[in-house]
C-alpha cells in the first residue's frame, strides 16, 4: 500500500474523511435473487426476472455492470452497451436462476476484476462484449438440457467470442478526493473487423421516494452541453462533468406497469424509456 493510501485508511477510520462514502457497493445482480422477492408465496428466485428487471423498480437495492454509489445506494453509477444487435441493452449481468441451472444459480457473463485500492481510490474491471447478439436463449435452453453430472454450457462454449469479435471494455475509477471522482472508459475492438458500439454511462437515483413517500424525489438535469446537475435531500447538489457533446438522455426510475402488468403508468417516463429509445 502506497503511504498516501495508508494516510486516508487512517482519515477514514480516524473519521476525518469518509473515503469509503463512494465504492463498489452497486450491486451486478438484483434481479432474480431473495433481496428483491415481495410475492405473496415467497417464490424468490421467479419473482424479478433478468427480463423483468429493465423494467420493474427495485425496492432494496439496485444493480449495473462495473457500477458504483454511496454507501446507503442512493445515487447511482453504471455502465450500459449496445452493440446494434441485441434487442435490449446491456445494462445488467445475464444468468440462470436458481431453478434454470443444472449447477444451480448462476452468471453466463466474462468479465474480471483487475484493481482496487483499500479506500476504493482507484478501481478496474474488464467487461467483454460480444459482436454479436448476446445468446440469451441459447445459455437457458443448453442449459436446461443438462443433467447436474454434466458441466455447464458457459458463455464461452455458445462460439461467440470466436475469431476475436469482441469489445473489451475497461472501466475504471480514480479519487481525487471524498465526493470527487473520476469515471473512464477505454473500448478496444479485438477483431480485425470493423463494429459499432454505443456506450450508455448511466446514473440514477434508487426509488426511495415511492416506497415511504417521506423522501422529496431526487432530480437530475442538463445545465450544459457537458455538465449535469445532480440534486437530492441526501446529498445536495452534485455535479456530473463529461468529455465532449454526449447526447443526454432522460428518463424516471419508475416501473413500466404497461409492459409488466397491462395497467396504466403512473408517469410516460418509465425505467426501460433508454431501452426503448
Amino acid at each position: 500500500m502506497s503511504k498516501a493510501e495508508q494516510n486516508r485508511v487512517n482519515q477514514q477510520y480516524a473519521g476525518q474523511k469518509a473515503w469509503l462514502k463512494w465504492g463498489p457497493y452497486l450491486t451486478e445482480r438484483q434481479w432474480g435473487t431473495v433481496r428483491e422477492d415481495y410475492s405473496p408465496g415467497g417464490n424468490a428466485w421467479d419473482y424479478t426476472t433478468h427480463d423483468t428487471a429493465r423494467s420493474k423498480v427495485f425496492r432494496w437495492g439496485e444493480e449495473g455492470i462495473a457500477g458504483i454509489s454511496d454507501d446507503q445506494q442512493v445515487l447511482c453509477v453504471g455502465l450500459a452497451l449496445w452493440n446494434g444487435k441485441d434487442a435490449i441493452l446491456k445494462e445488467r449481468l445475464f444468468g440462470l436462476n436458481n431453478g434454470e441451472g443444472n449447477h444451480g444459480e448462476d452468471v453466463k457473463e466474462l468479465y474480471y476484476y483487475l484493481d482496487n485500492t483499500p479506500m476504493h481510490t482507484y478501481m478496474q474491471m474488464l467487461y467483454k462484449y460480444p459482436h454479436s447478439a448476446f445468446p440469451y436463449a441459447r445459455l437457458v435452453e443448453e442449459n436446461a438440457k443438462r443433467s447436474r453430472q454434466e458441466p455447464e454450457f458457459e458463455l464461452m462454449d455458445t462460439g461467440i467470442f470466436d475469431e476475436d469479435k469482441y469489445f473489451d471494455v475497461f472501466i475504471s475509477y480514480a479519487k481525487n478526493d471524498v465526493d470527487d471522482l473520476l469515471i473512464n472508459y477505454t473500448i478496444f475492438n479485438r477483431s480485425n473487423e470493423d463494429a459499432g458500439l454505443h456506450i450508455l454511462p448511466q446514473l440514477w437515483y434508487r426509488n426511495n421516494w415511492n416506497l415511504n413517500g417521506e423522501i422529496a424525489k431526487p432530480a437530475i438535469s442538463s445545465i450544459g452541453q457537458d455538465k449535469l446537475l445532480l440534486h437530492s435531500e441526501k446529498h445536495g447538489k452534485l455535479y456530473c462533468y463529461t468529455d465532449g457533446k454526449p447526447e443526454f438522455l432522460f428518463t424516471d426510475n419508475e416501473t413500466n406497469n404497461e409492459r409488466l402488468y397491462q395497467s396504466a403508468n403512473a408517469s410516460d417516463f418509465v425505467k426501460d424509456g433508454i431501452n426503448d429509445y
